[in-house]
C-alpha cells in the first residue's frame, strides 16, 4: 500500500452486516440511494446478508449491496458499490476486488448468472476530473471481475408546473385489456429496438415474443399501480394500433415504464402523442414528479422526452457479467 494510513491487507475484514442495526456503519460512505436503504431493509428488498462492508479496524473502506424488487426473490441487481475516496488507485483495486469476490461468492450460487450492476451518475460526471477518476476506478474493478459496460442511460424527470401537451387528435387511446393485448404490441416493438437491454435479450437467443414476455413478467407485471393507466394508441376510425405507453408507480416513484411505437408507424412523430398521453395520466394524479429513462444512444426517444418537458437530472451505467464466476483478479 502507498500511504502511512493505508489499510493492511492482512487486517482487512470483509463481512455482511450483522443486522439492520448496523445500517449506520454502511452509511459511512455515501451514494444517492442512501435514503432508500432503511425502507428497503424493512420491506425485504434488501437483506443484511446482501449488504457487505470492507473494514480496516473501524474504518469503512468499501461497501456493496444487492437489491430485489420483491421481498423473498433472489438478488436482482448489484446497485451499491462504493470505495472510500481517500484510497489510492492501487488501494481501491485491492479493496474493491477483495470485497466483490468475497461478497459475490457468499451471496450468489457459483453457477448462477450474476445480476447486473447499475450506477447512478451526475449528468456531468465526465467533465469533473475528481468525479470521473473515482467512478472509473470503480468501473475498473468491475471489469477486472469479468464485467463489461452494457449501456449508459439518461435519467429523466418531469416536474409539476411543466406544461403537458394537449391531445392532438391524431391518435385515440384505450386501456390495455390484458397481458396478451400488450404482449401482441410489445413483440413487434422489439424488432429494430434501439434499447440495449432489449437487443441483449435478442442477442442471447430469445425470440422477440420471448423477450417481450420476459420484460412483461419481470417488470411490468410487478407494478402495484392501476393497470387502468396503461394505454394503447390507435388510429382514429380504423382502430389500427400504433403503439402503447405504460405509466406506473414502482417502489419509489411514478414512472413512464415503457413506451413504444410499432415498426409500421415509426417516423411520423406518434411517439410524442403517446408519451404525452402517459404523462397526462400521471400528472392528473397530482404526482410530485415523473421519472423515466432512455439509452444515451436512443436519440429519437431522448428528443421526444425533451419536447415533453422532461429534463436530464442524472445518468446511469449498467455493467453485465456474460458468464458466471470471475475472470480476473
Amino acid at each position: 500500500m502507498t500511504t502511512s494510513s493505508a489499510p493492511s491487507a492482512a487486517g482487512l475484514v470483509v463481512r455482511p452486516l450483522a443486522g439492520p442495526q448496523e445500517l449506520g456503519l454502511f452509511l459511512r460512505l455515501t451514494y444517492s440511494l442512501d435514503h432508500e436503504l432503511a425502507d428497503d431493509l424493512a420491506t425485504g428488498r434488501r437483506l443484511p446478508s446482501w449488504m457487505w462492508v470492507a473494514l480496516d479496524g473501524d474504518r469503512l473502506l468499501g461497501r456493496a449491496s444487492w437489491w430485489t424488487n420483491t421481498a423473498g426473490a433472489e438478488p436482482q441487481m448489484l446497485d451499491v458499490f462504493d470505495l472510500a475516496p481517500e484510497l489510492s488507485a492501487e488501494e481501491r483495486a485491492e479493496v474493491g476486488l477483495r470485497l466483490l469476490s468475497t461478497a459475490t461468492a457468499a451471496v450468489l450460487p457459483a453457477a448462477a448468472p450474476r445480476p447486473e450492476y447499475i450506477r447512478f451518475l451526475p449528468a456531468d460526471w465526465r467533465e469533473v476530473p475528481e468525479t470521473r477518476s473515482h467512478l472509473e476506478s470503480l468501473f475498473s474493478v468491475l471489469e477486472r471481475t469479468g464485467a463489461r459496460p452494457l449501456v449508459e442511460r439518461l435519467r429523466l424527470e418531469w416536474r409539476p408546473g411543466t406544461p403537458v401537451p394537449e391531445p392532438t387528435g391524431r391518435l385515440e387511446f384505450r386501456p390495455v385489456e390484458d397481458r396478451e393485448d400488450l404482449l401482441a404490441l410489445m413483440t413487434p416493438v422489439m424488432e429494430g429496438t434501439l434499447d440495449a437491454h432489449g437487443r441483449a435479450d435478442l442477442a442471447s437467443g430469445l425470440s422477440a415474443r420471448e423477450a417481450a414476455e420476459l420484460h412483461y413478467d419481470e417488470e411490468l407485471a410487478r407494478y402495484s399501480s392501476p393497470r387502468e393507466w396503461w394505454r394503447v394508441a390507435e388510429l382514429p376510425g380504423s382502430g389500427e394500433p400504433v403503439g402503447f405507453v405504460v405509466p406506473a408507480r414502482n417502489n419509489y416513484h411514478h414512472i413512464i415504464a415503457y413506451v413504444g411505437v410499432l415498426p409500421a408507424h415509426r417516423g411520423h412523430g406518434y411517439i410524442d402523442d403517446i408519451l404525452a398521453e402517459g404523462t397526462r395520466i400521471l400528472a392528473a394524479t397530482d404526482v410530485p414528479r415523473i421519472r423515466a429513462a432512455t439509452d444515451l444512444g436512443n436519440v429519437p426517444m431522448a428528443a421526444s422526452f425533451a419536447r415533453a418537458g422532461y429534463v436530464t437530472f442524472e445518468r446511469a451505467i449498467n455493467y453485465v457479467w456474460d458468464a458466471p464466476g470471475e475472470s480476473g483478479s
